[in-house]
This record gives structure tokens, C-alpha cells and sequence, in this order.
């Protein structure tokens, strides 16, 4: 079965970027360029094993929507990875609180997104 993973970005450069990392990774990808896009794609029926969403987003912001995650019996399980460009100690409280597994200020590197997403949801093809 496919695994897909959801990417929150409304920034179109990092939006590829990430997309090229996830599917470095053997993951498929969920785009949404915004916070209602996201939510629709966690609506539907795509197997989403993680989810990398930006704090500030147009329409539904990213620690409304993990909330939103954490409310839903289905969605609570999925890993989310938040990331911000603001440098402040209260945003990572703030996205870790509303649910977050994990947190990155922008600009992040390859190798931490990459080991932060196989620390959450493994590698695709491994046994788990």
C-alpha cells in the first residue's frame, strides 16, 4: 500500500524542496499550499503516515490544524513535523503543545528533516 505524506507549505520553493526529500524517502506526497488544502487531503482516504506543515499558513494556520488532528480518532495517530521561519522559543511550545511530535526552524537541513521523518515513521521498505 501506498504511504503518503502530507506537506503543509505555502511557500512554492520549499514546498519542491520538501517534496524532493519525501520522495527521496520512497514516499508519496499530499501537497497543500495552504491550511484548507491540508485539511481536505486528511479528509480523504489517502494513507497518510506523517504529516510536515508549516505554523503559518493562508486560511487555517498549522496549530489549528494539528488540534483538528488531534480531535479525530482516525488522524490523531499520524505524526506531525511542524516547522516555522520564526525564531521564537513560545511558536515551538505553541506547535508542540497543540500536538506536534516534532518541531524545525526554517532554514532547516536535508539530513535533519530526513532523520527527523525516519525517527517518526521509519523508512519505506524497512520491516517494521
Amino acid at each position: 500500500m501506498e504511504k503518503f505524506v502530507l506537506i503543509a507549505e505555502d511557500d512554492p520553493a520549499l514546498l519542491k524542496l520538501i517534496t524532493a526529500i519525501v520522495e527521496g524517502e520512497g514516499y508519496f506526497v499530499a501537497p497543500a499550499r495552504d491550511g484548507k488544502e491540508a485539511y481536505k487531503a486528511l479528509r480523504s482516504d489517502a494513507n497518510i503516515v506523517l504529516a510536515i506543515v508549516d505554523v503559518l499558513m493562508p486560511y487555517i494556520e498549522g496549530t489549528q490544524l494539528v488540534k483538528f488532528m488531534q480531535s479525530d480518532e482516525r488522524l490523531r495517530s499520524i505524526p506531525v513535523i511542524m516547522m516555522t521561519g520564526e525564531k521564537s522559543v513560545r511558536t515551538g511550545s505553541a506547535a508542540l503543545s497543540s500536538g506536534a511530535a516534532a518541531f524545525l526552524t526554517k532554514p532547516f537541513s536535508t539530513d535533519q528533516l530526513r532523520n527527523t521523518m525516519r525517527t517518526l515513521v521509519g523508512r519505506v521498505g524497512q520491516a517494521s
